[in-house]
């Protein structure tokens, strides 16, 4: 049982506890907390405009009390489709201020994407830019929603629906006592939607504890052995709350060191360079792809200073080595990779900086975390393989997700005697480092984002021409995989791959939509009769590679 040993605790500074420590009861508390410590100091820096951690907890107080007016109740559902902005976080502590659980919702969803969510998780209210509102209010009826709240960064305001307002109009009421008892361990405090590894987005239960213990666990890994951390330091927000990574790993984990965040609503690449120069973070944490574009600008990146960050990180999809080792030329800073998966909060390993880098590994788990790598033998009992040996990285720990919502099934797959299987293959060497190999499943990550086959071909199957369709990714220097489809057209149809693409688009985030279509006479089954999409990625490979 050499993982249940834990290796890699050899390798923890002694100012690292093997456990991790979890002061707060709540979300909101470890809002109150923060308020206390940093008063006055700046939080959010948004375009010039500056919140403070004491204005930031009057505008959760005021929002939390206009919601409870609203009927709003504990284990209401309130959905959020915003980019980056102080907003999503004002939000955020309000619901959970009131026992609510957030849904997070990618901006860039289409209309039928977003009633999906909302179909699923049953939320009564949402927060929507006003960009999106349209949107929204065209799938409105198939929904439960009841009202909209819209922030808008513009001058001219729009009309609303009867029901809806703006968000400076909600926080117009006086502050009441809104507090509402939480069970961490039980209490959910955001639905992540996710296809897990495989199949149809499911709605990721994360509790308070969850969260708490995860953003925790990455603030000790990468604070605890630091000397010399500013008064009040800033660092760059631009990884998108909307997904767990950038709002536990970065938003909340800024919040408990003090930080001043520096908002980005996207990642433009002169802009962040621009920014990094100007602000001189003392933290960045971006994805492989936020990278690549960087490295794209060597003479630009070179001057930005990303040498005097202190903690320069990677996540949300693997990093090519090559593309690591050349941002290191070039900027003189050390890149540090790490894994984590929405289903734990979503860290589980990654590289703090008082480890010896090795490159291609992920790291070494956080705190109060156990992880294991297995297989499956033919009595369908999980054993540990050897060190050094590939196998299904599978993982313990307090930010382990309760379940998915509303599918108990899924969550039996997925959770077996407290052990989450990740569906990733990876190894882990005599020292305790890691290192993802491959996925068993066939979920596609382009630019950082999870895109699941299933999902796009049931789209493309709306298209009465096609008979067939397989969705694999291939890969792509930039996205790290990119998405292509593989049709079938039925016997005396015929459409273009143009308009393939181009019905893709209108029903898909752009992420997730085909780049490139091929259409076949047939499409490899076994035999009997299952598609395979291993055949076409095989192929795929084989072509690379010639």
């Amino acid at each position: 049982m050499v993982y249940q040993q834990k290796p890699w605790l050899k390798l923890y500074d002694p100012r690292v506890s093997e456990h991790v420590s979890v002061k707060a009861e709540s979300l909101y508390d470890f809002l109150e907390d923060a308020v206390n410590r940093f008063g006055d100091k700046p939080a959010f820096t948004f375009y010039g405009k500056v919140w403070s951690y004491n204005e930031t907890k009057m505008i959760v107080d005021r929002l939390a009390s206009s919601l409870h007016r609203e009927g709003f109740k504990k284990g209401d559902r309130v959905a959020i489709m915003l980019p980056n902005c102080p907003q999503y976080i004002f939000t955020l502590f309000a619901i959970f201020r009131l026992g609510g659980i957030a849904v997070q919702v990618n901006p860039m969803y289409v209309e039928r994407e977003i009633a999906f969510v909302l179909e699923d998780s049953g939320a009564k209210f949402m927060f929507s830019l006003d960009a999106f509102y349209p949107k929204v209010k065209k799938i409105q009826k198939d929904t439960d929603l009841k009202k909209v709240i819209v922030i808008s960064f513009g001058v001219e305001r729009k009309d609303l629906g009867f029901e809806d307002d703006y968000f400076e109009d909600v926080l117009q009421g006086d502050i009441e006592n809104t507090e509402t008892e939480i069970d961490p361990h039980v209490d959910i405090a955001v639905l992540q939607y996710t296809g897990g590894t495989t199949g149809v987005p499911k709605g990721v239960m994360l509790t308070h504890y969850n969260l708490l213990a995860n953003f925790n666990q990455v603030c000790d890994f990468i604070y605890n052995t630091c000397e010399n951390i500013p008064e009040s330091f800033k660092m760059i927000t631009v990884l998108p709350m909307f997904h767990v990574y950038g709002l536990s790993s970065v938003a909340l984990s800024g919040m408990r060191e003090g930080a001043n965040q520096i908002i980005l609503p996207r990642f433009d690449v002169k802009e962040m360079m621009e920014t990094v120069k100007r602000e001189k973070p003392f933290l960045f944490a971006a994805v492989p792809t936020m990278y690549f574009a960087l490295n794209s600008q060597p003479k630009e990146l070179a001057e930005c200073g990303f040498d005097q960050i202190y903690f320069v990180g990677s996540g949300g999809a693997p990093l090519p080595v090559e593309q690591a080792k050349t941002f290191e030329k070039i900027t003189g800073a050390k890149l540090m990779d790490g894994y984590g998966l929405s289903e734990a909060s979503p860290t589980v390993i990654f590289n703090p900086p008082f480890v010896p880098r090795k490159y291609g590994s992920i790291g070494i788990p956080v705190q109060s975390t156990v992880v294991r790598i297995v297989s499956e033998t033919e009595e369908g009992e999980f054993v540990d393989v050897p060190v050094g040996d590939a196998g299904q990285l599978i993982v313990k720990g307090p930010q382990v997700m309760k379940g998915y919502w509303n599918r108990p099934k899924d969550t039996e797959e997925a959770i077996k005697d407290g052990w989450l299987f990740t569906g990733d293959i990876a190894k882990m060497d005599e020292e305790g480092y890691f290192y993802i190999l491959d996925r068993q499943k066939d979920m596609i990550i382009a630019s950082g984002y999870n895109v699941y086959p299933r999902e796009v071909e049931e789209v493309l199957y709306q298209l009465q021409e096609i008979e067939e369709v397989l969705v694999i990714g291939v890969p792509d220097e930039y996205r790290g995989e990119t998405v292509k489809a593989f049709v079938k057209l039925k016997v005396g149809h015929s459409i273009t791959v143009e308009e393939i693409i181009a019905f893709a688009k209108d029903n898909l985030a752009p992420y997730k939509a085909p780049k490139d279509v091929e259409i076949h006479a047939d499409l490899p089954k076994s035999s009997v009769g299952k598609l395979l999409r291993r055949v076409l990625r095989d192929e795929e490979l084989d072509k690379i590679k010639a």
